[in-house]
């Protein structure tokens, strides 16, 4: 009998698949679509979409859609003046639902000085219990060589690129695999500020 998987919702269980999720994301040209990226599964269908400044006019804002595209997540980077004399900048991001309501999903701390650029960019949800974090990013974005891992080591998504993808010599093409039981929405939630915070495709 097969052990069952692990369902971990952070922005529903909707986006918790009992199977290994394999994404492909584009990043869109600033030029022609405002910037942001898609995110297609392996059947080629849209799953997700991220809109950054280039579409919503805002910066430190990000909105990431199903692929229909009702917006799922707002994301928001906490005040400038408030993280001037912070260690670390703070983004948020907020579920939502049909009726426009918004309820905190995870904190994202950013290390944002001398002290703190060691240390790896964690994340926290609804079940942060005794510890401070439940995620980290260990690896380098900018490279595409890079994980989120919970608070255990555990590896829930890895972010790569295939040799196919190298063949095609594009830098606006790479995967995301998804562990079984994590919830999808939220990965692509954490790329969407990793990609903001390395001034790739959300950023004005």
């Amino acid at each position: 009998m097969a052990a069952k998987t692990n369902i971990m919702p952070v922005i529903s269980k909707m986006y918790c698949s009992s199977a290994q999720g394999v994404f492909v994301v584009r990043r869109r040209p600033h030029m022609v679509n405002g910037g942001g990226f898609v995110v297609t599964d392996c059947s080629q269908k849209v799953a997700f979409r991220v809109d950054g400044c280039g579409i919503l006019g805002k910066k430190d804002e990000l909105i990431l859609r199903d692929g229909d595209g009702d917006a799922l997540l707002l994301i928001r980077r906490k005040g400038a003046m408030v993280e001037a004399l912070s260690i670390y900048r703070k983004w948020k991001g907020y579920a939502l639902d049909y009726e426009g309501s918004q309820e905190l999903a995870f904190s994202l701390k950013e290390p944002n000085s001398c002290l703190a650029r060691t240390q790896a960019i964690r994340i926290s949800t609804k079940r942060t219990e005794n510890k401070d974090w439940d995620f980290e990013v260990k690896g380098y974005f900018p490279a595409k060589a890079c994980s989120i891992v919970d608070s255990k080591g555990n590896v829930v998504a890895k972010i790569g690129v295939k040799e196919w993808e190298e063949m095609m010599a594009s830098k606006d093409l790479y995967h995301v695999v998804v562990t079984p039981g994590i919830d999808q929405a939220f990965v692509f939630g954490v790329i969407a500020i990793l990609d903001y915070i390395y001034g790739e495709s959300t950023r004005c």
